[in-house]
C-alpha cells in the first residue's frame, strides 16, 4: 500500500510541473515577444478570412481597410467607395494571442 501511495505521489507531482511548463503564457514556443498578430498584414489577412464566411466577396471591394494598432490591439474596418450606399467590415483582434474581440458590419 505505501508504494502503491508513493506511485501516485510521485505520478502527480510529474504531472503537475509538465503541465505548469507547458502551459505557461511566457513560452515562446506559443507567446512570441511579438505576439501572434505581429504586423498589419497578418492583421489584415485573419480580419478576411473571418468576415469572407460572414459577408462574402463584398469584403474585398472595402478595400484599401483602415488599419489602426491600439494598446496591443488592432482596429480594422472597411472603406466605403464612392458611390457605394451601406456600412463597412469591423474587427478587433488583439495583437499578442489573435483573439478576436469584437466583429461586426455597420448598415
Amino acid at each position: 500500500m505505501y508504494k502503491k501511495l508513493m506511485n501516485i505521489i510521485i505520478i502527480s507531482l510529474f504531472l503537475s510541473t509538465s503541465c505548469k511548463t507547458v502551459l505557461k503564457e511566457d513560452n515562446p514556443s506559443y507567446f512570441p515577444k511579438e505576439g501572434l498578430v505581429p504586423n498589419e498584414e497578418v492583421a489584415i489577412k485573419i480580419a478576411e478570412a473571418i468576415w469572407f464566411p460572414l459577408y462574402g466577396d463584398e469584403i474585398y471591394s472595402q478595400r484599401p481597410y483602415s488599419v489602426i494598432l491600439k494598446n496591443e490591439i488592432w482596429y480594422i474596418n472597411g472603406t466605403l467607395q464612392d458611390g457605394y450606399i451601406g456600412g463597412v467590415a469591423y474587427i478587433e483582434i488583439q495583437k499578442t494571442n489573435g483573439k478576436i474581440l469584437n466583429v461586426y458590419h455597420t448598415k
